[in-house]
């Protein structure tokens, strides 16, 4: 059983899907083990997005995930952080399979609803930050 953290992000929970989100996870047989909705801080955002400070578009994702609530939630099931990032399909929406979130949902590559872990090394630092937010 792998867990990973999964955000919905502020363009998903401004756009009433978060539960068009929560059911494909859990039709998909992922389990949330625990979720919360709070409001990301400057400081949580740029930690979260460390890898890239620097980069032209880092400020942009900053101030997309700082502008509104998001929902952050820790999910569980075989194979998981493969599974969501395919579910969740690529960040380009012109990309991602029709059948994807970012597929049926998405308008934007910044504004792209969903973030899942990359790997099982960032799993716990990302949840560390997301579940001391307020």
């Amino acid at each position: 059983m792998e867990r990973t953290l999964v955000l919905i992000k502020p363009d998903g929970v401004e756009r009433g899907l978060i539960g068009r989100i929560i059911t494909v996870f859990e039709n998909k047989g992922l389990r949330i083990a625990d979720m919360k909705m709070c409001k990301p801080s400057k400081a949580e955002a740029e930690e979260h997005y460390k890898e890239h400070k620097g980069k032209f578009f880092f400020q942009e994702l900053i101030d997309y995930l700082t502008e509104d609530r998001i929902v952050a939630m820790i999910l569980e099931g075989e194979n998981a952080i493969e599974l969501i990032r395919k579910v969740n399909g690529d960040k380009d929406p012109l990309k991602a399979e029709g059948a994807s979130i970012r597929g049926k949902y998405a308008i934007d590559r910044t504004r792209n609803l969903v973030h899942a872990s990359e790997n099982t090394e960032n799993v716990e630092r990302e949840i560390s930050i997301w579940f001391d937010c307020k």
